[in-house]
């Protein structure tokens, strides 16, 4: 039957495939131009789908339009940095006036120091705070002041398993071998990840299991971890969100071994009222990483924390740290950044926005009453804004890590809804993530929400035998 079931899913993809085909013949030339010079015309690979992306021509609002002249609802929201939409003339306003006066000084400036202290206000947590130019360098960077804090310049760094902390952190599900015994790493699949992240000593532990932290602890004597590193919400995870049993534990751990507990909030930092999931949980960490939207639609990324840890890059102390990046505080970053945070992006907005992707994944959520009769179902996970659909009989309040979803999930089923929703004028991630924007809080923006869940409901009543 699960052949069967397989093969139906197929055969509904490939027509929705031709369809897609069909109707994007410019992209597909566009795409088919760019193989030219980049590796399968891509320099971004999370924007690559089979048989081709779409090329985007212009946006605005929540509005994105394609080469071929289609107009899609963005619900992809640039995996949570398009938090302002796309022409926000707050920070359109900003833009202009920063160009006017030049686009980079070589020197330090007021917006630095403003787009600083409006952080600070958010996260109670961060004392202190450097800027970079992307969540990866911010976790590189956090890291790296763990190790050197601690005094454990070779110091592990536990991980956990389905996480992803930037270009060169990247621990996908089923990749633990990697990092344990020789033999079975050299044969995995994921082998290559050495070769690609950080070259640090990582234990790989199991999201939302205690035991499986207490395990590496206990297996490692716990004086050589320096950092232990985790997004209170795993965002290329699949949308599963820490429990605050864990994420306690785990400060709790810290403080025992002496190691720095580090929050990756790149992706949850825009949850409640735009202090992250540290701020309503009230757990707290000895750092943060920060990245996406803070930049008002630039590039950007942050990490800041405790006083005494971030002393470490005062620069008027002998032997401190050196930290540099030409870019880390770029007028025009800075400038429209704290413009989007001071003027936009208020708590009450961020309050707001969090409550309106509640609000939509409880409509999806609810459009099946049978779903959790051992049948496999759409489902969304996530937190606030961030919404992530899944095909899998295991109900939602009882998925605490990826094995949890994955055990079931057919991906021909996501690539057939990312299809689909494309045909209905939804643009999102084939593997079924969405962020929310601010623009769709407004009156018309709702509406295409509404839409959007109907659109998911006919998906469900289309497809009802392949789903189950």
């Amino acid at each position: 039957m699960a052949s069967f079931t397989t093969d139906h899913i197929q055969s509904a993809y490939t027509e929705a495939e031709a369809r897609y085909v069909a109707t994007n013949p410019v992209s597909r030339a566009a795409y088919e131009a760019a193989t030219a010079s980049l590796p399968g015309g891509n320099t971004r690979s999370v924007l690559h789908w089979e048989p081709y992306p779409l090329w985007i021509s212009s946006a605005a609002g929540y509005t994105l339009r394609d080469a071929d002249g289609h107009a899609y609802v963005d619900l992809l929201g640039e995996y949570s940095a398009g938090l302002y939409g796309h022409s926000n003339p707050v920070l359109q306003a900003a833009i202009t006036e920063t160009v006017q006066r030049g686009l980079s000084y070589g020197g330090p400036h007021a917006a630095e120091t403003r787009l600083a202290a409006l952080i600070r206000e958010r996260f109670r947590s961060i004392e202190h705070i450097r800027f970079t130019n992307s969540g990866t360098e911010a976790n590189l960077m956090a890291l790296a002041a763990a190790k050197a804090f601690t005094g454990r310049y070779r110091g592990k760094v536990v991980v956990f398993e389905g996480a992803y902390h930037g270009g060169v952190f990247v621990f996908p599900f089923g990749c633990k071998d990697v990092w344990r015994a020789k033999g079975a790493a050299e044969k995995s699949k994921y082998a290559a990840l050495r070769a690609l992240n950080a070259p640090h000593e990582f234990l790989v532990a199991t999201y939302n299991d205690i035991a499986s932290v207490d395990a590496l602890v206990s297996e490692d004597g716990g004086d050589g971890i320096a950092a232990i590193l985790l997004e209170p919400m795993l965002g290329s995870g699949g949308g599963v969100c820490a429990t605050p049993e864990f994420l306690a534990h785990l400060r709790r751990r810290a403080d025992e071994l002496g190691a720095l507990l580090i929050f990756d909030e790149v992706m949850t930092s825009r949850m409640y009222a735009g202090g992250g999931v540290q701020s309503e949980l009230h757990i707290y960490p000895d750092l943060t990483t920060l990245g996406k939207y803070f930049g008002g639609g630039m590039s950007f990324g942050a990490f800041g924390g405790r006083r005494d840890a971030m002393a470490l890059f005062d620069p008027r102390a002998p032997g401190a740290l050196p930290h540099a990046g030409t870019f880390n505080n770029n007028v025009l970053t800075m400038n429209v950044g704290a413009a989007g945070l001071e003027n936009v992006f208020t708590p009450e907005k961020a309050r707001a926005l969090h409550e309106l992707g509640n609000e939509v994944r409880d409509k999806i959520n609810s459009l099946d009453k049978d779903g959790d009769a051992g049948k496999r179902r759409l489902r969304v996970l996530g937190c606030g804004s961030i919404l992530v659909i899944h095909f899998t009989k295991t109900r939602t309040e009882d998925i605490v890590s990826p094995a949890n979803w994955i055990v079931d999930e057919d991906p021909r089923l996501l690539d057939l809804f990312h299809l689909e929703m494309l045909n209905e004028g939804f643009y999102l991630a084939r593997r079924g993530y969405a962020s929310l924007n601010l623009a769709l809080l407004e009156h018309e923006g709702r509406k295409e929400l509404d839409r959007f869940v109907e659109a998911v409901s006919r998906f469900g009543v289309k497809f009802r035998d392949l789903i189950a």
